[in-house]
């Protein structure tokens, strides 16, 4: 096999378009995130905190669009929800341990999630997207509406002077912060990287691509879609409580529509269906945000619509399809089928071996 592939170009060029990018960019992310506090001063830090919590809540929303179709314009509910039940803890009973406020925070994401999802997506008919986008639209609506009028949530001041969060006797000031979010950011990087590779990945794909033949595989797509509604429930819950405590107060916004859409940019602006896509876009908003607003307080929102506009317009997949082609988004379920018609090209009929 190895002299096959010295003797043929077209081998050695295969290998070459099937270095994997995505990968890559991902190393160069998170190492650039983890040298950024020893670079930049302590307002720069907790600009890069807040990108990475933007990042997991823009994650949670990749994981229901990107990979299972599901058009949601409710994260921020979860979002939003899990940030005023960590800062009713702090306000009240006055907790802000590290301990209690991400599992609790979770939980939240995921309960509400649960509740939109059995009531949309698990009906006795397969919901359409229009369906779903308007029954998560509205149910951020009311959120946001009963966070506005309810006096215990504190109307639409929201719930300032959120304390520092806390492990013991330590406090997660500026820079200890960072890398708390930094450390859970990687870990539910991962364990969403390993769920949307994984068999229930490959199904989330074929519900997105075609959920009646998916049906006659024996899966159960409503099920199958909830349970990933709920885990992405579960992120942008994280997400929530830790921007809560990353801005210091909670207000009714964070629950609304507006930050909903927004989140819907970040994605197509960097490329769903990758989870590095949405990093990427709420870097490069969010940083273009700050750049604007500074330079031309008046006209920044012109000129970051135009951006949007025009990369959306020529790229529609997103800026991480500028480096990263369209086959490598399906993941290693078309690599490994890929790889063994290429031992077979090379006069390996039966490679299957070597391809694992």
């Amino acid at each position: 096999m190895p002299e096959a592939a010295q003797a043929d170009p077209t081998l050695t060029r295969h290998a070459i378009r099937r270095i994997a990018i995505i990968p890559c960019v991902e190393v160069v992310l998170f190492a650039a995130f983890l040298i950024i506090p020893a670079l930049v001063p302590d307002y720069l830090t907790d600009f890069a905190s807040r990108l990475l919590i933007l990042s997991l809540f823009a994650i949670s929303f990749d994981l229901v669009f990107g990979y299972a179709g599901i058009l949601s314009f409710g994260q921020a509910l979860f979002f939003g929800g899990a940030g005023y039940v960590v800062a009713l803890l702090a306000r009240d009973l006055h907790i802000s341990s590290v301990f209690i406020v991400v599992p609790v925070s979770l939980a939240v994401g995921v309960v509400l999630a649960a509740l939109v999802a059995g009531f949309l997506l698990l009906g006795r008919h397969p919901p359409t997207m229009i369906f779903v986008a308007l029954g998560t639209l509205t149910a951020s609506f009311i959120g946001q509406q009963l966070a506005l009028s309810w006096y215990y949530l504190g109307g639409q001041n929201g719930i300032p002077s959120i304390p520092e969060l806390t492990a013991g006797a330590f406090t997660f000031d500026s820079l200890p912060f960072f890398y708390l979010v930094f450390v859970l950011f990687v870990l539910v990087y991962a364990a969403c990287r390993a769920l949307v590779r994984s068999q229930f990945g490959l199904a989330l794909v074929g519900i997105r691509e075609q959920e009646e033949r998916v049906g006659f595989f024996g899966y159960r797509a409503p099920v199958v879609k909830s349970v990933i509604f709920a885990a992405a429930g579960a992120v942008a819950g994280l997400a929530g409580g830790l921007y809560a405590y990353q801005q210091g107060f909670v207000w009714p916004s964070m629950i609304g529509i507006v930050l909903s859409t927004q989140i819907v940019l970040y994605c197509l602006f960097g490329g769903i269906g990758t989870l590095v896509g949405p990093i990427l876009g709420v870097i490069v908003v969010e940083g273009f945000t700050y750049i604007f607003s500074e330079q031309y307080p008046t006209a920044w929102p012109i000129l970051l619509g135009l951006l949007l506009l025009l990369v959306i317009l020529l790229r529609p997949m997103g800026l991480i399809s500028l480096v990263v082609s369209g086959r490598e988004r399906v993941g290693d379920f078309a690599q490994r089928s890929s790889r063994r018609r290429d031992h077979q090209t090379a006069g390996d009929p039966d490679g299957i071996a070597r391809s694992s």
